[in-house]
């Protein structure tokens, strides 16, 4: 039987689009769980989470903005609005069968979306690394013990 994580980590991107987030992370099984057009409390700005959901757990990923001022927040102000979003982070996404989410998704990217193609570690464990629409870095990968 598989262990479901549990994990109160909440991640917040900030990106200027949300239909080309929800159409992406489609492609990996996530699918709108909550869309707020004053992201809780008369901002201009929305707020969307996508969950995926398997037999290891839930994956949900938060966005906030939906538009191109998202930029604008009070600590993004501080850097050039072609900063590479997701810079010295990489995001991971636990999966129950990494073979068949790869084949699922390998043939509808781009070839700049992927980073590194679906192989076994040193570690041991299969992964793939993708890269989103707005310059996330993502790894898709089987369960690991991180002591969750």
């Amino acid at each position: 039987m598989i262990k479901k994580i549990r994990n109160n980590l909440v991640l917040e991107l900030h990106i200027p689009d949300f239909k080309r987030a929800k159409n992406f992370y489609k492609l990996f099984g996530f699918s709108q769980v909550l869309y707020d057009h004053h992201s809780g409390g008369g901002s201009d700005l929305d707020y969307m989470v996508l969950k995926r959901e398997d037999k290891l757990g839930e994956s949900l990923i938060n966005f906030y903005g939906n538009k191109k001022k998202a930029s604008e927040h009070a600590w993004f102000k501080n850097f050039p609005k072609n900063t590479l979003r997701g810079y010295g982070v990489e995001i991971t996404v636990p999966v129950e069968n990494i073979d068949k989410l790869w084949e699922k998704v390998k043939n509808k990217l781009g070839s700049k979306q992927i980073s590194q193609r679906l192989e076994t570690k040193r570690w041991g464990k299969k992964d793939f690394r993708i890269i989103d629409p707005f310059g996330f870095y993502i790894r898709f990968t089987e369960i690991i013990n991180w002591g969750q």
